[in-house]
């Protein structure tokens, strides 16, 4: 595809986009494809204001400035109605919109917040704020064309149709302020029309009253809507209003404009329910779709279908080896209409057939399966096992929440979360390395574990001991800690014994050392299961083996063994000065240049001869054993005894890069493979160990393999675990070992894992671990609110979980609004005004009350509840579309009955008249007040 199909243009200097144009083009030529789905693409005009689109947008191609321009107090996007894309394409999706206003020109402060909410709502948007300072006003919009403060003689704002079917708030009139701003939207405009044009003719053609009973004719300027239209939070508070709205072109279906108008109205894409096998307004490719529209309570129907299948030589975007044995999810194969992949709670809708799998093909029949995410704590006959939950998850967080850290609070609009880091000292990562290592053992002790659980198992024990090794500091004048025998190394810088005090210039060595022992203990039960397949008359073959593992004392005990002497004499040599292998090099050349019949000579002893001269290399040319003692060898018998950790491991990377040396494979691969299902082949992924290395080696550097570092397969085959590596890049980020705010698939993936196995407090506490970023402020907020409505039903049910979920300072509100929701779906309509009234969703509350629980006390006389939640509504009543014809009904006929209770007892007699016209005005009241709520109330609640 050419570039200029697929870069965006922006022409005009005073625009600007995040990410910048150079940006895009920089992504787009490291990830191909990557302005199909920019993540949170913003543009902008300086001193004007910005668009800000939710989640993924596809910008290719576009002229930008063609698109959205911004004018004085508006936006507007995609003039031409005609190239307008589909709702939801493009740049006609949800945004938050910013307009920079000149307060100069506007009323006063104390009204245009007032102004800007009311048409802001008016047009279909949602108010979030005003800054009377700066003058920056903000609003999210569900599509586009053209937003802002428009004067009388503008144009009309241009908007879809489907706009209007938005839940559409309280509807006043403007202030009679002199400064009456209109943001409307006008069918004439939407139809291509003129609307001043519009508004002469009407007048022209139409009188007064004509034009308040015209049913198919263009709204006037008074723009009210049907009360289908409306929000049930905002009742609308006249019974004129009700008059008038009955009147409008707008009351009833929006297809018969657009029937009569002439124009075709826009096909809105029907939700996934909606489809049916038997409609006949979808293609053929709608028979593939296995959920039917004529059930939409759950479960779904399922109905049997053939749907189509692809040619198997059909070549598709997974074809090749890479994809074998994967799953297609429908949303890939279906394309982008389907919208559909992944569910919630980790189902999966998918085509059901494995890639490259010989008798099968990708077929339009969907299926819906859950993906397991729990695999961690299952045993060896797949059944969970909860002492495998408490170890793998629960334990390592409580450690983890002990650890000392950082706190930094963020408001998300009136709340506040503290966010959390990790901060530890490298002094302390031995102890924070053995806790865990405990953790581990401790499930090591579980019955019934499968063999590749626990090689996974030792592995992340490895892993472990490698951080403590590379990482961890000692400080200067310390004593060794005894660690092995003493009898092991014949160098200082290698012993394991010790009481020896270290220089400050030794630490290196020291670290040199203890690398070396890991390396010994990494490797040796390699070495101890191929030695025993040995008989005793290939000793030499077995000293080879144990010279790969550096078990020196072994290997010269079984040379003197067999009497051979003059070999135990150099074996005990090894890892002297480099006198001694340059003295065995030297006499190997020699014996080539003098022409020696090496014939005569053992070949293994040869060979023993060229690993002990340095000759790696020359020594394993037909050999195969694994990277970490193919390492060890170069450490131990190649490089000088004093060559520094950090160069030992970049020559084992330039080797490796000049395909000399084994490939660092996982440790499931080495080990295995531990799953016969699994596809591998080199160059995919690198083990653990060996990215702990590069990172300890490249410290001073930025490391850019930290994405790959902490994916699963580089400790598992099982893609989804990530429980124990996101503590390992926690700990090494509390250290200090690297820094970087781009590692969110690893938290998110372990969140997964949680909430499968409804740990919904842990997954919190992981979301608070993420690191804040000024492009997406309130991503916490999210994600914490919607894990509280997800799973509200395991959380609220568990003590432990509600208790630690608010040790974590999450703010009340959020999960008192979750609880309401979750009652109102199942229908506990007191419960669910509780919490309502508890997060302060006061309109919600009122509307619920009003709707279906007032009558309900009230005809059972429970008439001190009534008043106890009407006097927590009346607090807040400002806040509250229609309080006078709402509860505030409630609260006027207590106070009459009262009044007149009151009047009976005394001997002050009022006049007949008075109380008449309390009771006339009360009843008149009470009648408007059902035209409201009337059609919302069973017939006895009216």
């Amino acid at each position: 595809m050419a570039a200029d199909a697929v870069l965006p243009v922006l022409r005009y200097s005073d625009y600007f986009t995040r990410p910048s144009i150079d940006e895009l083009v920089e992504r787009e030529a490291a990830d191909p494809g990557y302005c199909s789905r920019v993540p949170d693409f913003v543009i902008g005009r300086v001193g004007y204001g910005q668009l800000s689109f939710h989640g993924n947008t596809d910008v290719r191609g576009m002229d930008l400035n063609e698109i959205v321009k911004f004018g004085r107090h508006c936006v507007e996007v995609y003039k031409d109605e005609a190239c307008k894309p589909a709702v939801g394409q493009g740049l006609n999706k949800a945004a938050e919109v910013t307009l920079m206003l000149n307060l100069g020109i506007l009323p006063e402060p104390g009204t245009l917040v007032e102004v800007l909410s009311c048409q802001t709502r008016k047009q279909g948007a949602r108010f979030i704020s005003f800054n009377h300072l700066s003058g920056r006003w903000k609003f999210e919009v569900d599509h586009f064309s053209r937003f802002g403060l428009v004067d009388e003689e503008e144009e009309d704002v241009v908007m879809d149709e489907v706009v209007v079917r938005q839940p559409i708030a309280e509807v006043r009139d403007p202030p009679a302020n002199g400064h009456e701003l209109e943001l409307s939207r006008s069918l004439p405009a939407h139809l291509g029309l003129d609307p001043a044009k519009m508004q002469e003719m009407r007048m022209v053609m139409f009188s007064n009253g004509e034009d308040e009973d015209m049913e198919d004719g263009f709204p006037s300027d008074q723009r009210y809507f049907s009360s289908e239209r409306m929000n049930v939070d905002s009742p609308n508070s006249s019974a004129k209003g009700s008059r008038l709205r009955s009147l409008s072109p707008l009351h009833g279906s929006s297809q018969k404009v657009s029937r009569r108008s002439g124009i075709l109205a826009r096909k809105e894409p029907q939700a996934l329910l909606e489809y049916g096998v038997n409609s006949s307004e979808l293609g053929p490719s709608s028979h593939g779709i296995l959920m039917s529209g004529q059930n939409r309570g759950f479960p779904v129907r399922m109905t049997k279908v053939d749907g189509f299948k692809l040619p198997a030589d059909q070549t598709t975007p997974v074809t090749g080896k890479i994809y074998t044995n994967c799953v297609v999810d429908a949303a890939l194969f279906m394309g982008r209409s389907f919208r559909v992949g992944w569910g919630p709670n980790g189902i999966l809708v998918h085509s059901g057939s494995l890639v490259n799998r010989p008798g099968t093909g990708l077929s339009s029949v969907i299926h819906i399966e859950k993906v397991g995410g729990d695999k961690v704590v299952r045993d060896e006959k797949n059944k969970v096992k909860e002492e495998l939950t408490d170890l793998c998850f629960s334990d390592p967080m409580d450690l983890h929440r002990r650890l000392d850290r950082e706190y930094l609070e963020t408001e998300s609009g009136l709340f506040k979360l503290k966010l959390q880091k990790v901060v530890a000292s490298r002094f302390l990562l031995p102890d924070i390395c053995r806790s865990y290592i405990d953790i581990i053992e401790r499930q090591l002790e579980v019955s019934d574990l499968s063999m590749s659980s626990r090689v996974l198992l030792m592995h992340q024990v490895t892993v472990w001991e490698l951080i403590r090794v590379l990482f961890s500091e000692r400080a200067a004048g310390n004593q060794l800690e005894p660690t092995g025998d003493e009898d092991q190394e014949e160098m200082i810088l290698d012993k394991k014994e010790g009481s020896v005090a270290i220089d400050l210039d030794a630490l290196p060595l020291v670290r040199r050392a203890d690398f070396s022992n890991w390396l010994q203990d990494s490797v040796c039960h390699r070495v101890q299961g191929e030695a025993g397949s040995l008989n005793d008359a290939r000793y030499l073959e077995h000293i080879i083996l144990l010279l790969t593992g550096r078990q020196l004392d072994t290997a010269t005990e079984v040379a003197a063994s067999r009497g051979d002497v003059r070999l135990a004499i150099l074996l005990s040599q090894v890892g002297g000065s480099m006198l001694n292998r340059s003295d065995l090099a030297h006499q190997l050349d020699l014996w080539k240049t003098n022409g020696l019949d090496f014939d005569y000579i053992e070949e293994d002893r040869v060979k023993i001869y060229e690993l002990l001269s340095g000759n790696v290399q020359g020594a394993l040319v037909d050999s195969s054993i694994d990277w970490k003692r193919y390492l060890g060898l170069i450490m131990w018998y190649q490089l000088s005894p004093d060559t520094s950790l950090d160069i030992i491991i970049r020559s084992y990377h330039q080797l490796l890069g000049e395909g000399k040396v084994p490939y660092p494979v996982p440790v499931y691969i080495d080990e295995g493979p531990l799953d016969e299902s699994l596809q591998w082949s080199p160059g995919d992924r690198l083990d653990m160990s060996f990215y702990l290395m590069l990172l300890h080696a490249n410290q001073d550097e930025k490391f850019g393999l930290l994405k790959t570092m902490f994916s699963a397969f580089s400790s598992s085959y099982d893609p989804l675990d990530y429980h124990m590596i996101w503590h390992q890049r926690s700990i090494l980020e509390a250290i200090g070992a690297f820094s970087s705010n781009d590692l969110h698939l690893l938290d998110l993936s372990l969140v997964y894992q949680l909430l499968c196995l409804g740990k919904c407090h842990w997954a919190i506490y992981v979301i608070l671990h993420m690191p804040h970023l000024d492009d997406a402020p309130y991503i916490h907020e999210k994600l914490v609110r919607e894990i509280l409505s997800q799973y509200c039903e395991s959380w609220s049910k568990d003590e432990t979980q509600r208790v630690y979920i608010k040790e974590l300072g999450i703010p009340a509100e959020w999960m008192h609004e979750a609880l309401a929701l979750y009652h109102e779906y199942y229908g506990d309509r007191q419960s669910a005004l509780e919490n309502y009234i508890q997060c302060g969703n006061w309109k919600k509350a009122h509307t619920i009350f009003m709707t279906s629980i007032a009558h309900s006390l009230f005809l059972s006389s429970n008439h001190q509840e009534i008043w106890d939640i009407t006097s927590s509504l009346e607090n807040h009543k400002s806040e509250i579309a229609d309080w006078e014809l709402g509860a505030g009904i409630y609260i006027d006929f207590f106070i009459l009955r009262n009044s007149m209770q009151d009047e009976s007892t005394t001997d002050d007699l009022d006049p007949l008249e008075k109380k008449n016209e309390s009771c006339k005005n009360f009843f008149g009241r009470l009648n408007d007040s059902l035209l409201i709520w009337g059609s919302k109330l069973p017939v006895e609640a009216r």
